[in-house]
C-alpha cells in the first residue's frame, strides 16, 4: 500500500457508497413511482445499462485524456446525475429518475476501472494485491451506503430526495481526492518502425481461454449478485421486514463483498486463480441454499453475506485473470470489452429482478440462479483442464 494507492482506495470507497445507496433507494422509489411493479428496478437497471453504453466512450476518453482527467469527468457527471435524480424524486417522475441513473452510467463505467488503475500504481508482482486492496475500500460503502440511505431517506419534506443530494457530496469529495493521484502516463509502447504499437483487435483478445473465463467469472458473479441484491429490499418488504432491516442486510452483504479483499490477493498468489474462482462458485451455491431455506431476517442476512463473499472471489479472480491476457497498448480496449460484458449482464439482471421477485417470489428467483452458476462451473473446469493439458505437454 502506497500513498497513491491509498487515495485511489478512498475514491473506490466513495464510489461503492454511491452504489449501495442507489441500490437501497432506487428499487423502493422505483416501486413507488413506476406505472407497473414490473418496472420497479428499472432505475437500477438504467444505472448499469448506462455503464454498458458508456464503456466504449470511456475507453476513448482514457486514451485521449488519461486516467485522472477522465475519472474526474466521470465524477462531475455523477454529481449532475444525482442532482437530476433528486429533482425527479421531488416531482415524482419515474421516467426522469430512470434517465438520471442512465446518465450516471458514465460515472459508473469510469469508476469500475479504478481496480485496473490500481494495478498500474504498483510493481507487476503486486498487481493482485493492489486490486484487492483497492476493492477492500468497499467496506466504506458497506458502512456509509446503507446508513446514508437510512438517515437521509426522510430528511426532507419529500422522501428519497435526501439520499440523492448526499450523493452529490460524495462525488464532490471524490473529485478533490482524485486531484492528488498521479497515474502513470498511458503512452503506448513503440513498434519496430518507431510508431505507436496498435495492439490486437478485441475479437482476438476475447478468443483467449483465460479471457473467456475472466468474462464469465466477472459477468456471472456480478450478474447473480446484482439479481439478488437488487431484489432484496423489495423481497424483504414483501415479507414484512422494515426498511431498517433491509439496510442492515445490505450492510452485511457489502461487508461480505469487500472484507475478504484484504487477503484475496494473497490467496490468489498462493492457491492460483482457478481454485479461488471455484471457491467463489461454491459460496454462491451456498447462498442459494440458505435463501431457499426460509425468509426470516437471518436467512436474508446470511444468504446475502455469503453471496458477497462469493462475488469477491469471482470478481477479483476474474479481474486478475484478465490482466494476464492483454499487452500495455491493449489495456483500454480489453478492459472496456470486459466491463461491457459485465454491464450487459448486470442490466438484464437488474431489470429482471423486479419482475422475477414480484411475479415468482424470492425463493423461485434464487433457484433460477443455479443455471448460470452451473454454466460458470463448466467454464472453470474447462480452463483447469486446458491448464493441466498444457502442463502435461510442457513436461513431455
Amino acid at each position: 500500500m502506497n500513498a497513491q494507492l491509498l487515495l485511489l482506495a478512498i475514491c473506490q470507497g466513495l464510489f461503492l457508497s454511491t452504489n449501495v445507496t442507489l441500490v437501497a433507494v432506487n428499487g423502493l422509489l422505483g416501486l413507488h413511482l413506476a406505472p407497473s411493479a414490473f418496472l420497479a428496478t428499472l432505475p437500477i437497471a438504467a444505472y448499469v445499462a448506462g455503464g454498458a453504453l458508456a464503456t466504449p466512450l470511456v475507453a476513448r476518453h482514457q486514451r485521449a485524456w488519461g486516467r485522472q482527467r477522465t475519472f474526474q469527468l466521470g465524477l462531475l457527471v455523477g454529481m449532475g446525475a444525482a442532482a437530476l435524480a433528486a429533482w425527479a424524486a421531488w416531482i415524482g417522475s419515474f421516467w426522469l429518475l430512470s434517465t438520471a441513473t442512465l446518465i450516471n452510467g458514465y460515472f459508473n463505467a469510469n469508476a469500475s476501472l479504478y481496480r485496473f488503475a490500481a494495478a498500474e500504481l504498483v510493481e507487476p508482482s503486486y498487481k493482485e494485491k493492489a486490486i484487492s486492496w483497492v476493492l477492500a475500500a468497499g467496506i466504506i460503502g458497506a458502512v456509509v451506503g446503507p446508513n446514508l440511505a437510512s438517515a437521509t431517506r426522510e430528511a426532507l419534506v419529500v422522501p428519497f430526495v435526501g439520499p440523492y443530494l448526499a450523493l452529490m457530496v460524495l462525488a464532490a469529495a471524490g473529485i478533490v481526492v482524485m486531484q492528488f493521484i498521479r497515474f502513470p502516463v498511458m503512452a503506448a509502447p513503440l513498434a519496430a518502425d518507431g510508431s505507436a504499437a496498435r495492439g490486437r483487435p478485441l475479437r482476438e483478445i476475447i478468443r483467449q481461454p483465460k479471457f473467456i473465463v475472466a468474462i464469465a467469472a466477472c459477468s456471472m458473479g456480478y450478474g447473480v449478485m446484482n439479481l439478488l441484491m437488487s431484489a432484496t429490499p423489495i423481497a424483504m418488504s414483501q415479507c414484512g421486514h422494515p426498511f431498517a432491516s433491509a439496510a442492515l442486510v445490505l450492510e452485511w452483504h457489502v461487508l461480505g463483498m469487500f472484507v475478504p479483499s484484504f487477503f484475496t490477493g494473497n490467496l490468489i498468489k498462493r492457491f492460483g486463480t482457478v481454485r479461488i474462482l471455484s471457491a467463489g462458485l461454491v459460496l454462491n451455491i451456498a447462498c442459494v441454499a440458505v435463501a431457499l431455506s426460509g425468509v426470516d431476517l437471518m436467512h436474508f442476512l446470511v444468504a446475502l453475506f455469503v453471496l458477497g463473499l462469493g462475488w469477491n472471489f469471482l470478481y477479483i479472480g476474474g479481474t486478475a485473470l484478465a490482466t494476464e491476457c492483454y499487452r500495455p497498448e491493449e489495456r483500454t480496449t480489453a478492459q472496456a470489452g470486459l466491463d461491457f460484458c459485465v454491464y450487459v449482464v448486470m442490466t438484464l439482471t437488474a431489470f429482471g429482478s423486479g419482475a422475477l421477485v414480484v411475479q415468482g417470489g424470492w425463493q423461485a428467483m434464487n433457484a433460477a440462479t443455479l443455471v448460470p452458476l452451473l454454466l460458470l462451473g463448466a467454464a472453470i473446469v474447462w480452463l483447469a483442464r486446458i491448464g493441466s493439458q498444457r502442463l502435461t505437454l510442457d513436461k513431455g
